[in-house]
């Protein structure tokens, strides 16, 4: 990777979307781009986070995060070290709110709208529904993209596989709305021949599942079905901007196998929709020193020696404690060369070839500061 690698990806997109699998840092990869194009390469940068969990505002350290953007001071990125080119926001998805905010803008009427957001099934099919939080997040993206607000914006996705939903959700969303199974939901009520045929079949299923209860589910669904020409046009209009030449993906993956299975599972589902992979950012890489020879040579030798150092060297009271402890340093360094040279054998195994692969070494802390994330910017360039 070139040294301005990730800043001119950064510079040349306008959606970074930020994938793979779970606890591999994605949304410290994803919070730290944010910082390397806002004081690197300016504009108005949206760092946007899709996944449920709250890692983005830990990771930033403010107390929470919903779907109003906040910006970060320009004096805490970078930590005071460089001057911002652009500005840096940061939002995280609120699905209730997000589909109240939908509803509003596309209901036909407004005694839809009210009939929607009053209905009772409307708060738990939005919460709980399959691909109801990925369609949102999908729409979500759309509507602050063709707002035209952000130079960049960069989603920071849920884990892999639940990504990939993600990215399908506009479409299969909208394939729901107007399935067979709607169709055969809310016929009863669209036409009085067949709801007279049914009626006892109809009668059995309220004893059994509550009064009403499928009349509330068609009421529901008709309603909203007076949205599905607008739900196929966003679900087409969203598939258009993340295959345009605009919007790339960055895959995230640590060096070991089960995460690194997951990163080719996800690059080759981008390939399968014709999606642009833009860069591969291994996290969490253990310095090459670990596996050269002369440092491994070292380390045996302090393990032998330890009866020897620990009298030379005079380090505390108690020379077996002392004794104990250089040998535990020597055991741990050797074992951290078998896990560097794991990795480097799965680096070379990585069955395809991006075109920017970026590494950002391991940090025994977790990162919970802007500060933290500029250090983790400076190393995703580096």
């Amino acid at each position: 990777m070139s040294e301005t690698g990730i800043d001119q990806l950064l510079a040349a997109k306008e959606v970074i979307v930020v994938c793979g699998p779970g606890g591999v840092g994605k949304t410290t990869m994803a919070a730290a781009a944010g910082i390397v194009a806002a004081v690197h390469v300016g504009g108005r940068v949206l760092v946007l986070t899709v996944d449920p969990a709250r890692r983005l505002a830990t990771a930033l350290g403010l107390e929470a995060l919903g779907n109003t953007e906040v910006r970060i001071p320009a004096e805490a990125l970078a930590g005071g070290r460089y001057e911002p080119r652009g500005e840096l926001w940061v939002a995280q998805l609120d699905t209730k709110q997000s589909w109240d905010e939908l509803i509003r803008q596309h209901a036909p009427d407004a005694a839809t709208r009210d009939a929607i957001l009053g209905n009772s099934l409307y708060e738990n099919v939005t919460a709980k529904f399959v691909q109801s939080h990925d369609y949102i997040a999908m729409e979500r993206l759309y509507e602050i993209h063709a707002s035209g607000r952000y130079d960049l914006i960069i989603v920071d996705t849920p884990p892999s596989r639940s990504a990939v939903d993600f990215l399908d959700a506009p479409e299969k969303m909208a394939e729901f709305f107007g399935s067979r199974l709607l169709r055969w939901l809310t016929v009863p009520y669209r036409s009085k021949l067949f709801a007279s045929a049914s009626r006892p079949f109809y009668h059995v299923a309220d004893r059994i599942l509550g009064q009403e209860f499928l009349r509330d589910i068609a009421d529901f669904f008709l309603l909203f079905q007076t949205m599905y020409p607008g739900f196929v046009a966003r679900a087409q209009e969203v598939q258009r901007t993340l295959r345009e030449r605009r919007t790339s993906f960055v895959v995230v993956s640590t060096l070991d196998a089960t995460s690194m299975s997951e990163c080719d599972f996800f690059i080759d589902a981008l390939a399968e929709r014709r999606l642009s992979l833009g860069a591969v950012v291994l996290n969490r890489v253990l310095p090459s020193y670990f596996t050269e020879r002369a440092a491994a040579s070292a380390a045996r030798k302090l393990g032998r020696r330890a009866p020897k150092l620990t009298s030379t060297l005079k380090l505390g009271e108690d020379p077996a404690l002392v004794e104990g402890v250089l040998r535990e340093i020597s055991e741990s360094f050797l074992s951290y060369g078998v896990t560097a040279a794991r990795q480097q054998e799965l680096r070379h195994e990585m069955r395809h070839a991006p075109p920017i692969v970026a590494t950002v070494p391991f940090l025994a802390a977790d990162i919970v500061s802007v500060e933290g994330l500029a250090d983790i910017a400076d190393r995703l360039r580096a």
